[in-house]
């Protein structure tokens, strides 16, 4: 078998799929040649050299990749004519967002390629070492701190000097899954008072472990999660009750970091533009659901808006801003998914496996995903 790794293309990307580390344990789990597109590494501190040393080969280019490889691992999805150029039975590996694009899920029915998308790996226990999306999330959170952090005009934490006391800034971090969990304690560990809100009452707990106060809003809905542990999008009602909650606790914050998301959908309006001009000027918006639409009303992706002396800023693709460990984590995620699949030496899609049949989303050019199956789109 041959692996190939390609270099990552679009603007911005800093990762690679596999590390040496990885490589080295996929050439003895497969008994495989690992190939590598020249500097697919470099730009996440993993030099070609490292590659050879583990005993892969820098491949002449980037054709003879995706020509020759059975295997294709990648972080973000190759483009179309990359695509066309894969043997007909070979397989793809990356973030695929099937939803966003069906086209392209389309055009991999057409070519018989069996995809695979990071972003549809289940989150169950079983699943938790190939949930490339948490690894993702984690850095985003952490960053996102660092970023609100770098951009206040003033502390977080509390400072007693010769001038006086200081307080702690007040952080408000609205969703509480993986990235707002790392944004809470991020925060915290950098001093600020920190307080949460999630549409899940069951993730109060894990907000409160972590030393922030959790946001307590009336519920109407009682089915706010997802079977697979995402949010669910709410009822009209109770987004009303939710704004009128969140206003009051806006207005008070320092820096508030937004991490809300729906799977398939946009990002649900969390903050409206009548809520940053409450802010004080010089507090700050961190937007992670930039690339999705927004949580704030105000967010330009890939762009920082000020409004009435507050900041918003709408950051694109945070993991690949640590670049380093985002490879190396995403390598490990990989290298799980492709442990359980493997078998003599081979791949076998066992569809009677949960993991693999809702993480394929095409197969001999027929879909296999239940979520594409199930979609409106009418995919299948």
């Amino acid at each position: 078998m041959i692996i190939g790794i390609s270099r990552e293309i679009a603007d911005g990307e800093k990762r690679v799929a596999i590390n040496p580390e990885s490589a080295a344990k996929l050439i003895e789990l497969f008994d495989a040649e690992v190939r590598i597109e020249p500097n697919a590494g470099v730009l996440s501190g993993y030099d070609d050299s490292l590659y050879r040393e583990i005993g892969a080969r820098i491949a002449d280019g980037r054709e003879e990749i995706f020509r020759d490889s059975d295997l294709i691992l990648s972080v973000d999805a190759p483009p179309d004519d990359n695509l066309r150029q894969m043997k007909r039975g070979s397989v793809l590996i990356c973030f695929l967002w099937a939803l966003q694009n069906p086209e392209r899920v389309e055009l991999l029915k057409e070519l018989e390629i069996t995809a695979l998308g990071l972003d549809t790996v289940p989150r169950i226990s079983r699943a938790q070492t190939m949930d490339a999306l948490s690894s993702m999330s984690n850095i985003a959170g952490y960053k996102s701190v660092l970023i609100g952090a770098g951009e206040l005009d003033r502390y977080l934490p509390m400072m007693m000097t010769a001038a006086g006391t200081i307080p702690p800034a007040k952080v408000l971090v609205l969703g509480a899954g993986v990235a707002g969990l790392q944004a809470i304690a991020t925060a915290r560990r950098l001093g600020a008072v920190v307080e949460a809100y999630d549409i899940r009452p069951a993730v109060k707990e894990q907000v409160e472990s972590l030393g922030a106060r959790f946001v307590e809003v009336p519920a109407v809905d009682q089915d706010t999660e997802t079977e697979g542990g995402y949010a669910k999008e709410i009822s009209e009602l109770q987004k009303e009750k939710q704004l009128e909650v969140m206003h009051k606790h806006v207005r008070k914050s320092d820096i508030v970091i937004t991490t809300a998301l729906i799977p398939g959908k946009k990002a649900p309006l969390l903050v409206p533009a009548s809520m940053v001009e409450v802010m004080k000027a010089g507090s700050v918006i961190v937007d992670l659901a930039a690339e999705q639409g927004g949580n704030c009303e105000l967010t330009r992706a890939g762009e920082t808006v000020v409004h009435n002396g507050v900041k918003i800023i709408g950051p694109l693709n945070l993991p690949s801003s640590l670049a380093h460990h985002a490879s190396q984590l995403y390598s490990k995620n990989l290298l799980s998914l492709l442990t359980l699949l493997e078998e003599e030496k081979q791949l076998n899609f066992n569809f009677e496996d949960e993991i693999i049949l809702k993480t394929t989303v095409t197969h001999r050019g027929e879909i296999i995903s239940p979520m594409l199956k199930e979609n409106d789109a009418g995919l299948a």
